[in-house]
């Protein structure tokens, strides 16, 4: 059994991105019985790892623009 599927990077969430990065590193760790099948997991980690950063690095700038304006909203009090 393959950690691969069929869904778009793209559209996953963080949640099933990093979810089933686990289990390809899983399935890495193990060994895939040819070197194809490595080869895709692989690539789909990369994929997964890419995804979940872009995440991630979408949350941040969305932290740092929360404080940004909570910072602008104290002054504009003061």
């Amino acid at each position: 059994m393959s950690a691969l599927n069929d869904t778009p990077v793209d559209t996953l969430s963080f949640e099933a991105a990093r979810d089933e990065l686990v289990k390809v590193v899983s399935e890495l760790e193990q060994g895939a019985p040819t070197l194809e099948q490595s080869l895709a997991l692989w690539e789909r980690g990369e994929a997964l790892a890419a995804r979940c950063e872009e995440w991630l690095l979408g949350a941040k700038r969305r932290l740092e623009a929360s404080r940004a304006a909570a910072d602008t909203s104290d002054e504009d009090e003061s």
